[in-house]
């Protein structure tokens, strides 16, 4: 534990981990977040910049949010982030469906996973009842 000036108000704090702004500066900021989410849902098809202005939160915070999942927009929304892999826009997260799929194929690959196959319905007779005599 090493003790930090908070980046938003200067304030002394014990750091541990994550951002390092201090609880208080978290809480707001945390506040701010469930303003800007209503807002969004109020208004699906604000700009950032707008959204930034609006709510006085920087556009980076907004990324931020949308990067981390905590925020996403609709298809009709002007605000969208470039996939981190291919450069797709997407609504919210790092990476678009088709790379995150890739993703989790390789890695999945690489442990030794396999795909669960479809089962296939056999019309044998292996799937007759058989009778004990």
């Amino acid at each position: 534990m090493e003790i930090i000036s908070c980046k938003s108000c200067g304030r002394l704090f014990n750091y541990v981990q994550g951002d390092r702004i201090c609880s208080a500066c978290a809480k707001e900021m945390e506040e701010k977040f469930v303003e800007v989410k209503k807002f969004v849902r109020d208004n699906p098809k604000v700009d950032i910049n707008v959204l930034s202005s609006e709510m006085d939160v920087s556009v980076r915070q907004i990324k931020r949010w949308i990067r981390e999942e905590r925020l996403c927009f609709t298809d009709e929304s002007p605000i969208g982030l470039n996939c981190e892999n291919c450069g797709a826009t997407i609504k919210t997260g790092r990476y678009c469906r088709k790379c995150k799929d890739q993703m989790t194929t390789r890695l999945q690959g690489a442990v030794g996973v396999k795909q669960p196959e479809e089962q296939k319905r056999k019309d044998s007779k292996d799937n007759k009842m058989r009778f004990l005599t």
